[in-house]
């Protein structure tokens, strides 16, 4: 499941750098999460690492985007070609 940034977002800037699949972008208002590029940091950490450095606890689950734990490890595979 992909996550999703919530208007609660202060635009403190703390997790796009964090994102090792760069799905982190600045929006028009708010930071958003591109869901093709979202694996929850499967493949990387244990943990989605913007969830862990965000101040407010604005990303949550994107309920529109539901994927198991081995769709997001195809989905980390064909975005950083590792197997």
């Amino acid at each position: 499941m992909a996550l999703m940034i919530t208007d609660e977002c202060i635009n403190c800037d703390v997790c796009e750098p964090e994102c090792p699949n760069g799905a982190i972008s600045q929006g028009d208002e708010i930071y958003i999460i591109d869901p093709n590029k979202c694996t929850e940091c499967v493949g990387h950490f244990d943990e989605p690492q913007c969830q862990q450095v965000c101040p407010v606890d604005c990303i949550p689950h994107n309920p529109e985007y539901t994927e198991t734990q081995d769709e997001l490890m195809a989905k980390f595979v064909k975005l950083t070609s590792k197997g």
